[in-house]
């Protein structure tokens, strides 16, 4: 197998969010919590675009990536889009050109910026699910939000029969202003069966946190 070319790249980091997968199984769900995705506006492949660059977790414990970060890197084009949400990963050679200036507003409103926590916040934390569009109108930004691949089993007697697809969620405040449900999740099953994920899913994975957190 002939290596993977790598594709240096450089630019300014315009958003910070966990790189994490969902793994569905009917009415079962599993998180894997790989890294985090890197939103660039730069030049990749000498071209002058925005991008996406997912980094592992002990390269962000390392460097402390957040917006307005500029910098350089070298990463390979994904190998199937439908696993992940950044174009790039496998990445090295990172270096920092400039360092992005805290904003005394950081954590006080939505988008939430500034340094995302480690992973193991998020997992604490739990989420909630989160209308597409309105986290393309807000959330892309904000360090709290969440775009996941996920793969979704059919059928357990058949584990190689499988859907892909993207969810929006929130890990950030519950009274956060910008929040929006959408409507409740339906994963297909075997034999034509949909499991509905209903609000209470949601409700239970963020009983823990006080309105505010």
């Amino acid at each position: 197998m002939a290596p993977q070319q790598k594709h240096p790249w450089h630019g300014r980091i315009v958003a910070v969010q966990p790189r994490i997968r969902l793994l569905r199984s009917f009415d079962q769900r599993q998180h894997n919590y790989p890294g985090y995705v890197l939103w660039i506006d730069g030049i990749v492949k000498g071209e002058e675009r925005g991008f996406t660059v997912a980094v592992g977790k002990g390269a962000h414990a390392k460097h402390s990536f957040r917006a307005g970060d500029e910098l350089s890197g070298e990463s390979v084009p994904v190998a199937d889009p439908r696993l992940e949400v950044a174009e790039f990963y496998k990445t090295s050679r990172i270096k920092f050109l400039a360092r992005g200036r805290a904003r005394q507003s950081e954590g006080t409103s939505p988008p939430f910026l500034g340094v995302p926590p480690a992973l193991e916040v998020y997992r604490q934390r739990g989420h909630r699910r989160l209308d597409p569009r309105t986290y393309a109108a807000k959330c892309t930004r904000c360090i709290w939000g969440c775009k996941m691949p996920v793969e979704m089993t059919i059928d357990q007697w058949n584990p190689s029969v499988k859907q892909y697809r993207f969810e929006t969620f929130c890990y950030g405040p519950k009274r956060c202003p910008s929040y929006s449900p959408g409507p409740n999740r339906k994963v297909p099953g075997r034999k034509g069966m949909v499991y509905v994920e209903e609000d209470w899913v949601d409700e239970q994975a963020v009983a823990h946190r006080a309105p505010d957190d």
